[in-house]
């Protein structure tokens, strides 16, 4: 397979700074999404952090020689890489008094073939979407979800509950970081989006699911989809990052055209 990307962040319609970070590497397949937290600008500097070395550190070691290997191994580097990220994160509150008590959601994936390699933090979250269904692949490290976890929520309760981005786990927070990953099958025409809370909070997933089935490219589903997180309320940072999984004998931007010009005709 083929992966064709875009991410898009936006500031949203109540805070002044953007927390929300996203970055990608399309010619090895990395996409990485966090969403910082931290008084004077500090969750800015730790999304960044996290987002330019997890993309940097994947990138070097894939490129070393690592590009088929397999999904353990690619799973240990994310986890190993996040470690190193967590520590730095924690390094540079020590360091920094107005850096105190930083630290940041993550979510990174290594699209490869005929699979992804997902990694995730906190409540940043990854879907898929194939079929015209949306599925969650994420959970989230969350006191809610813990709720819905023992029983105590329904997810209908949580969704309207008070406290929903009281963390558990987050980048920043812990000596040690407990890190999610997953391996999944890739199959032609889906779509991965990963995104923070600034948009989950404000979409449901019927929401987002309609979104993706009705806009005609990645570019016009993240605007759209931020625009109607805005629309909403916009109460957070938004931020968006859309992987679509071509065939591998079509070219990622001929695809991007015919699927655009596709949803465009009047026949």
């Amino acid at each position: 397979m083929k992966f064709k990307f875009f991410a898009l962040t936006d500031v949203g319609r109540v805070r002044t700074n953007n927390e929300d970070a996203v970055t990608f590497d399309e010619s090895h397949g990395v996409a990485v999404l966090a969403d910082g937290m931290g008084g004077y600008n500090a969750g800015e500097v730790a999304s960044g952090m996290a987002t330019v070395f997890m993309k940097s550190e994947l990138v070097r070691w894939l490129s070393a020689g690592a590009q088929n290997a397999d999904p353990a191994h690619i799973g240990k580097a994310i986890d190993i890489c996040a470690h190193k990220v967590n520590q730095s994160i924690l390094q540079a509150a020590i360091s920094n008094p107005q850096y105190t008590g930083m630290g940041t959601t993550l979510v990174v994936g290594v699209f490869q073939a005929d699979r992804v390699t997902l990694g995730h933090v906190g409540d940043s979250r990854c879907y898929r979407f194939r079929s015209g269904e949306l599925v969650q692949l994420t959970k989230d490290h969350s006191m809610l979800q813990e709720q819905v976890d023992a029983g105590l929520l329904t997810l209908e309760q949580a969704a309207v509950a008070p406290g929903k981005n009281l963390l558990t786990r987050a980048l920043g927070s812990e000596e040690v970081l407990q890190m999610d990953v997953n391996t999944y099958p890739v199959l032609a025409e889906d779509i991965y989006l990963m995104c923070s809370d600034g948009l989950t909070d404000m979409l449901d997933n019927a929401d987002i699911a309609n979104v993706l089935k009705t806009a005609a490219t990645l570019e016009t589903t993240g605007a759209e989809l931020v625009a109607q997180a805005n629309a909403k309320g916009g109460r957070d940072n938004i931020a968006v990052l859309l992987t679509k999984v071509l065939p591998t004998d079509v070219p990622a931007g001929l695809m991007s055209s015919l699927f655009g010009r596709a949803k465009h005709s009047t026949t």
